[in-house]
């Protein structure tokens, strides 16, 4: 996707933002069709988590929806959106630290890999993707998930993530000498 189709899309959502703020009932559902994808892949991978990520969201679709109202479009709604999803994230990490984890199967991780679909195209990519991402600190993950595979510019990441724009171009940089030495070993 191209910088000019990326910032068309943008537009759009954020139009539907408007609209939705002012009433709209059906601009309401197309924007939360038109970023839930987006949403989805970042707290997937910010949350580590890709089986709490329909909950992660959801919440964050929650929050957005009841703070509509406030949207007043000076950002993308994209960001706007991305980073309650952050804040989502973060609130959900700090409650699960709160709370013992229960499982009901000695071994869960092996029966939920077992469970996962195989022979999809591009399917072990992403396996292999997500195993990177895994190795890198969470602020470097966040930085790159949010300008590499959401193609956001390094000043909404900086917006989502409340830190300077050298920052995140930093943390993409050092994200990125990382992963190619991790494909290189």
């Amino acid at each position: 996707m191209t910088n000019t189709d990326r910032l068309t899309r943008d537009t759009h959502a954020t139009r539907l933002a408007l609209a939705a703020r002012d009433g709209d009932t059906d601009a309401a559902e197309r924007f939360v069709r038109s970023l839930h994808r987006d949403v989805w892949r970042f707290v997937a991978h910010l949350s580590r988590d890709p089986q709490a990520a329909d909950d992660l969201t959801q919440e964050t679709f929650l929050r957005a929806l009841g703070a509509l109202r406030r949207f007043q479009g000076r950002s993308s709604a994209r960001t706007w959106l991305l980073a309650i999803a952050r804040r989502a994230v973060v609130d959900s990490s700090r409650y699960a630290a709160t709370r013992p984890r229960l499982y009901a199967v000695p071994d869960w991780e092996s029966m939920a890999e077992r469970a996962q679909p195989r022979g999809l195209p591009g399917f072990d990519d992403g396996i292999a993707l997500g195993q990177l991402l895994d190795t890198l600190p969470e602020e470097r993950r966040e930085a790159f998930v949010l300008t590499q595979l959401l193609g956001l510019r390094y000043a909404e990441a900086a917006r989502v993530s409340g830190c300077p724009v050298g920052t995140v171009r930093s943390r993409v940089a050092r994200a990125r000498a990382a992963l190619i030495e991790d494909l290189e070993d």
